[in-house]
């Protein structure tokens, strides 16, 4: 017999409105045994079902709600509905875009919980993130190899938040082989080279798509600053667009040879691109004391802010960049600035970039709001699946 958490009285409204996370302290108790990842009833106090969803004892979110819908089980026949409603969503987006490189399923705003899917070429990159998606792996990956028989299968899911679930970083190939070269997928025209095996996340972020095409608008015969550059894609869109210079700048020589290595990929005159191993928080002081000065600065840092306790620093840290790339722009200059921390709240970002411009003693004006692709959904009960937030400003 299948399990089922009832809650404390009061604690369904969450659930009422479709949030699909149940935290610990919202359970009065469990009733019968519930296994890691495990599918379970839910119950409000008075015993009335609302839910359903996977069984996570170690972490703070104690349950990931399946489906609300009580004649609705989970097996691989649910995983087909969903992943195929996945795809259906997007399939306008992949013909006007040219997409061979797309998020096929984004986890909770896809109703798939602790479920990334990444669709390189070929190549489907997994994340099985939650315990629920680890105990249903089987049916997942059977979904997957029905809806899409031809590609192969590789797992990154070797990141941290798996140890919250109880369960141990995985990577690895699924299903058929990938060799040793890197991944070549399209995007608007573009040719770009992912790293399935050893690039961050799952090898490449998609989520700056749009980003990366709004940026080569504004960098049209300007001298551009890639700050946090990985592979440098957003400068194939800025030199497409007739940049006059483009200099990338980060931490990992790897990446800045997969940046050169996209520049001559898509036929784009490498005499106009610098490339810079640097730490960026020490390079834009040297640079700032230097006198050097840029006409379009991009700055897209990781994330600053894994839990609550790290918020305010992760302020301090983009109030820094933010405020020595202002004081490195010319006047009239463009700032694109991003924060890609799930925590940090949209109005809080902006205030932080606000302060920034104080203290560097320009005067910044917001010109676009920006935010992820929309192959990266937000479902509306669901809005921590908002996690890009991004700026354009003008610097005076």
């Amino acid at each position: 017999m299948q399990a089922s958490v009832i809650l404390k009285p009061g604690r369904e409204k969450a659930l009422k409105r479709r949030h699909p996370w149940i935290f610990s302290m919202a359970i009065k108790k469990v009733k019968g045994q519930a296994e890691l990842g495990a599918t379970v009833d839910i119950l409000d106090s008075q015993g009335n079902w609302l839910a359903r969803g996977a069984y996570s004892p170690e972490s703070q979110i104690r349950v990931r709600v399946w489906t609300f819908d009580e004649t609705e089980f989970v097996d691989q026949a649910f995983f087909v509905k969903r992943i195929t409603a996945a795809y259906q969503a997007r399939k306008t987006l992949i013909a006007a875009q040219g997409l061979t490189g797309f998020r096929l399923v984004a986890a909770e705003s896809d109703y798939l919980p602790g479920i990334t899917i990444d669709h390189f070429d070929q190549t489907l990159v997994c994340q099985l993130l939650s315990a629920g998606a680890e105990h249903h792996r089987a049916a997942i990956i059977g979904a997957l190899e029905h809806l899409f028989p031809e590609h192969n299968i590789y797992e990154r899911s070797d990141v941290d938040v798996r140890k919250k679930e109880g369960l141990t970083p995985l990577a690895g190939p699924i299903k058929g082989e990938l060799g040793d070269d890197l991944t070549v997928i399209k995007e608007n025209g573009h040719q770009i080279l992912v790293d399935i095996k050893a690039g961050h996340k799952t090898g490449f972020y998609l989520d700056q798509r749009d980003n990366r095409a709004i940026a080569g608008d504004y960098c049209k015969d300007k001298t551009v600053l890639n700050c946090f550059s990985y592979t440098g894609t957003f400068g194939i869109y800025a030199l497409a667009n007739g940049a006059k210079h483009f200099t990338n700048v980060d931490l990992s020589q790897g990446a800045l040879d997969i940046a050169k290595q996209n520049i001559e990929l898509n036929n784009l005159d490498i005499s106009k691109v610098d490339f810079v191993k640097a730490d960026v928080f020490k390079l834009l002081r040297r640079y700032r004391d230097e006198g050097k000065t840029f006409d379009v600065i991009i700055l897209d840092p990781p994330k600053f802010a894994d839990n609550k306790a790290q918020l305010n620093g992760a302020c301090r840290g983009y109030k820094d960049i933010n405020m020595v790339a202002m004081q490195l722009l010319n006047p009239g200059g463009t700032l694109l600035t991003y924060s890609c921390s799930g925590l940090m709240p949209a109005d809080l970002f902006q205030k932080v970039v606000a302060d920034a411009a104080l203290d560097a003693g320009r005067d910044a004006q917001i010109i676009a709001r920006l935010s992820q692709a929309s192959d990266h959904p937000i479902a509306s009960t669901f809005p921590e699946g908002f996690y890009l937030k991004g700026l354009a400003l003008t610097i005076r």
